[in-house]
């Protein structure tokens, strides 16, 4: 008989759960409006991550080894006499291996080896952006895998931008009410999803001594800028009031 006495208690505790676990009815929500709003923020990028590499091949380990690191001491070291701060220059990845061309069966013996090093460089004169890539294939980088315009004020800008998304979703919300002679009265809910203003990548950008030589001559800058969009998009909900 005990074990049955159980049982209308356990119905009841499933009872109870299953009506706490039920979606609050939509019924209950006040009369809303809701809307997006999105604001953009156009700044001109004030600094660039520049993305070189020096890759060179030896008869030997050591002789690739050897030349590879002349290269990269010769880089870093102009790159000290340009101004720039050790904390902007880092070794961004390295390798060595050896390279088997000749397709020989069972070849043991590598034809030759192959050393590469890439640098990161962060750089604060975009305006000498130009003399300082000229300087740093002439110190020895036959590469450049790539470089992305940056703005070192980035969060400012999506303040920026984020107060005009607001305004934009709360001028929204104000039109529609006002056609339906409603106003708009507190915020409910609002969401907010900021976007842009990440790096600019200006990638795949193959290097070699004709090019270098190009570049020098063409009599001015070879590297647009442009512009980065910062932009916040605002998802706001607004109580209707008669």
């Amino acid at each position: 008989m005990k074990r049955f006495a159980l049982i209308p208690a356990l119905l009841l505790f499933g009872f109870t759960a299953f009506s706490q676990m039920q979606p609050i009815n939509s019924a209950a929500l006040p009369p809303l409006v809701s809307v997006s709003g999105t604001g953009e923020v156009k700044v001109q990028p004030d600094e660039i991550m520049l993305n070189l590499a020096v890759d060179v091949r030896g008869k030997t380990l050591e002789e690739a080894r050897k030349q590879n690191d002349e290269k990269v001491a010769s880089i870093l070291n102009y790159l000290k006499k340009y101004g720039v701060e050790a904390k902007h220059v880092q070794t961004a990845f390295m390798n060595v291996h050896p390279i088997y061309n000749s397709g020989e069966y069972g070849q043991t013996n590598p034809d030759f080896y192959s050393a590469q090093k890439t640098v990161s460089v962060l750089v604060k004169k975009v305006d000498k952006f130009d003399e300082l890539l000229s300087g740093i294939y002439k110190a020895g980088a036959n590469r450049v895998d790539g470089i992305e315009f940056r703005s070192s004020q980035l969060q400012k800008h999506r303040d920026e931008a984020r107060k005009l998304a607001v305004q934009a979703a709360k001028e929204k919300a104000v039109l529609l009410t006002s056609q339906l002679g409603a106003k708009v009265g507190r915020v409910y809910a609002i969401s907010e999803n900021t976007g842009g203003g990440f790096p600019v990548p200006y990638r795949g950008v193959m290097m070699n001594k004709m090019s270098e030589a190009a570049s020098m001559d063409a009599g001015g800058p070879t590297i647009a800028g442009g512009q980065i969009t910062v932009s916040s998009t605002v998802e706001a909900s607004f109580v209707i009031e008669q």
